[in-house]
């Protein structure tokens, strides 16, 4: 089945995440991608100073209301980064008013790493993305983002049952079932994972040290894309993982590439793991 995909979340013009990550990603898995820009940046904001940003907020409501008038609707969503409490609540309406019977919801809470929030949220904030990933069938947090979202102490080292703790607190949300990142307990390692409450599997691979931005956008479309062919949970977030280590390795390469992966070059390996 040709499935149509809403994927809502800024563009960065330049530095390969977001948007210009997601609509590629999501096109090479075969799936027709409709794109909601919550706004517009010249550059992502990290290594980069004074870029422009056109906030989109009060456009969102009137497209959703145009697609509904013309009788468009979705057999997914999937959410990345939103830039205020508001574009939650409009992303809660078009989940009530776009979405066929079935549809599968995907929400990544891209607000938060390294233990801290990114700079333009807050805990009200969280406090409304803890609604929004309630409705998630698959919610696919980082450890900080799942710590602001259940209250847990964040901690740079460790065990198993710290992290089964997180996931159990995020399913108690509401979320059907957890994509957790950025999982391992050595520092050679990292990983991922994936719970519906029933079953538990972690899938461990080898961490790169030098870490790139706009991974977990790469992560997260490749994820969903992957579940939107058909594969399972676990086989789309080893597929988005494996994926995610070819784009670091590939740009590696390229010493003066410092601002995003260079995820173009490998599409052909997702679509051959796909």
């Amino acid at each position: 089945m040709y499935k149509r995909l809403l994927t809502i979340q800024d563009i960065s013009c330049f530095g390969q995440c977001s948007l210009t990550v997601a609509l590629p990603i999501l096109s090479a898995c075969g799936l027709e991608t409709v794109i909601l820009p919550s706004a517009v940046l010249s550059t992502h904001t990290m290594g980069f100073s004074g870029f422009t940003v056109r906030d989109l907020t009060d456009d969102m409501p009137a497209i959703a209301a145009h697609w509904k008038k013309e009788g468009i609707s979705f057999d997914a969503i999937y959410t990345g980064y939103l830039g205020s409490a508001k574009q939650i609540d409009y992303v809660k309406d078009m989940i009530k008013n776009l979405l066929r019977e079935g549809a599968v919801k995907v929400i990544d809470p891209a607000m938060a790493d390294g233990g801290k929030l990114y700079p333009a949220f807050d805990m009200a904030f969280v406090q409304e993305m803890k609604k929004l990933c309630a409705v998630a069938d698959y919610v696919l947090p980082n450890i900080t983002e799942a710590c602001f979202l259940t209250g847990i102490e964040y901690k740079e080292n460790y065990d198993e049952a710290y992290v089964k703790s997180l996931v159990k607190a995020l399913l108690d949300l509401g979320a059907k079932n957890v994509v957790l990142t950025g999982v391992g307990y050595k520092a050679s390692e990292t990983g991922v994972v994936v719970s519906d409450g029933k079953s538990w599997k972690h899938y461990v691979h080898r961490k790169i040290a030098k870490g790139c931005h706009g991974t977990g956008d790469v992560y997260a479309s490749a994820f969903t894309g992957a579940l939107l062919r058909g594969h399972s949970a676990y086989d789309s977030a080893v597929i988005a993982a494996d994926y995610v280590v070819d784009c670091i390795e590939v740009t590696q390469q390229d010493k003066d590439h410092t601002y995003g992966v260079e995820f173009e070059r490998t599409i052909p390996q997702l679509i051959e793991k796909l």
